[in-house]
């Protein structure tokens, strides 16, 4: 068994852990929160034996082999270097961390201990983002990316009316395009590699953070076109065109189901079955890596991961969305 423990108390860690339940050899050890209150509640909830509110005492722990990290993106690289230094493997929610020389601190962090780090980008280790992989050829050549995840977040109407909520507080290193605009730009990387350049633009709420945004990017004979959003809602497929077919993907973020509409006229349904809960299948192969003593993803790749948050400070870059943790 994998003796995991979870770092963070939301909808998400909770999600995870029943997803990951499917798999085999998961063992859920342990539950950390910064409070005993929060810890034990969390715990009960989910059925953890044992809670944490100390992580240098979670990471010095022989009890546990694996840590899932779902806090703020500000303290994802801080945690996740703790405990890789401990000789913890480390799944770490998307993004990474809150920039590039964070990631590339974690990445260094995993190599010299020996450990695996992993992005929990789920969308790119579901089944249908393998079908699309596997099929993408028959597009011939790919003209173009286009990728939208534009979703009303329930936490606007508090800001609306003054409150800022952790999903727009830049000290917390969030915002439209850490959340969700990730989710357009990780797909595109597996798929396409680091594109030449990219010209970004984004709504700068008054808290400091982006609302929604949209991005350009440039691969010589192709470009890709990313749109995302907190503030506004957005029904589109996402959609790959080729000179020979267009690939029409239901929902880039969570794919379900694919199908290539060609030139012709012909209409090829390429979805797979999918029948575990989307975060499954990044607890399998994050435990399959661990098992194997591999120490990186073939697809959720240190490679990736790095591209994929350098084009992200790109954007914030032109787009004048800075975090505090640049400055650290």
């Amino acid at each position: 068994m994998v003796r995991f423990a979870t770092i963070g108390t939301n909808w998400i860690t909770e999600a995870f852990i029943d997803a990951a339940r499917l798999v085999d050899s998961f063992e859920l050890a342990a539950v950390y929160s910064r409070t005993d209150e929060t810890a034990k509640r969390f715990a009960d909830k989910v059925g953890a034996p044992r809670t944490f509110t100390d992580l240098q005492k979670l990471a010095e722990s022989r009890d546990i082999d694996a840590v899932y990290i779902a806090s703020p993106n500000a303290f994802h690289a801080e945690q996740a270097i703790c405990l890789m230094n401990h000789g913890k493997h480390v799944l770490c929610e998307k993004p990474l961390a809150s920039n590039a020389k964070e990631v590339k601190a974690m990445i260094d962090a995993a190599e010299q201990n020996g450990v695996v780090l992993m992005e929990a980008m789920k969308s790119t280790l579901m089944p249908n983002f393998e079908a699309i992989r596997q099929h993408i050829h028959k597009l011939g050549r790919i003209r173009r990316y286009v990728a939208s995840y534009c979703q009303y977040s329930s936490r606007y109407d508090a800001y609306k009316q003054g409150t800022v909520l952790n999903a727009f507080n830049p000290a917390l290193s969030n915002g439209a395009l850490m959340d969700l605009g990730v989710y357009c730009l990780y797909p595109m990387v597996v798929l396409f590699g680091k594109p030449k350049s990219l010209k970004a633009q984004s709504l700068k709420l008054e808290s400091g953070v982006d609302g929604e945004g949209t991005i350009v990017v440039d691969y010589g004979e192709m470009d890709g076109i990313v749109f995302y959003s907190k503030i506004a809602n957005s029904y589109l497929p996402a959609e790959i065109q080729g000179e020979e077919g267009s690939m029409i993907i239901d929902a880039i973020h969570t794919p379900a189901k694919a199908e290539i509409c060609y030139r012709d006229g012909r209409v090829e349904d390429i979805t797979v079955p999918q029948d575990k809960p989307p975060m499954y299948y990044e607890a399998q192969e994050f435990i399959r890596l661990i098992e194997n003593g591999e120490r990186e993803s073939a697809i959720n790749s240190h490679r990736y991961s790095l591209w994929t948050i350098e084009l992200m400070d790109e954007a914030r870059r032109q787009t004048g969305i800075v975090f505090p943790a640049d400055q650290r």
